[in-house]
């Protein structure tokens, strides 16, 4: 799911009808079980990433270093790499690579989204308390 589709979900989930405050109290558990679950999938996705980039990372070095056999580059797609790079300078080579930055982008993006839904899995939890104050506050204006 998009980052954006995410916020627009939460958006429309997180508001909370005052003339049914019984049935959003009810919601509740259901929602956080919701954004749970999708928090603990978007967590695995990006310990995935992050070994994925890891591996690139590994394959990279290998490009730039020489070591990489003819069928590895086939299998990557990759055109052999025609210069000779001193040790010091491979860093330079790997970190600055499309595939690498294209990687560390895309687990930035998961970052962000993980952080999102934690903050939103927060948000949920306190709701019922939410509530509860509404509910308390209707009472002492109606001098209950």
């Amino acid at each position: 799911m998009k980052y954006s589709d995410l916020k627009e979900m939460v958006e429309k989930d997180m508001v909370i009808d005052e003339t049914e405050l019984d049935t959003e109290s009810l919601k509740t558990p259901q929602l956080h079980n919701k954004y749970l679950i999708m928090l603990a999938d978007d967590k695995l996705l990006l310990s995935k990433l992050k070994s994925d980039l890891k591996k690139l990372i590994r394959n990279k070095w290998l490009y730039y270093t020489g070591k990489m056999s003819q069928d590895e580059l086939e299998e990557n797609e990759w055109e052999p790499f025609q210069l000779t790079v001193l040790k010091t300078d491979i860093d330079k080579f790997i970190y600055s690579d499309d595939d690498i930055i294209i990687m560390e982008n895309r687990i930035s993006y998961q970052n962000e989204k993980t952080n999102y839904l934690e903050n939103v899995v927060k948000i949920i939890s306190s709701r019922q308390w939410m509530i509860k104050s509404a509910i308390e506050w209707i009472r002492f204006t109606q001098g209950s």
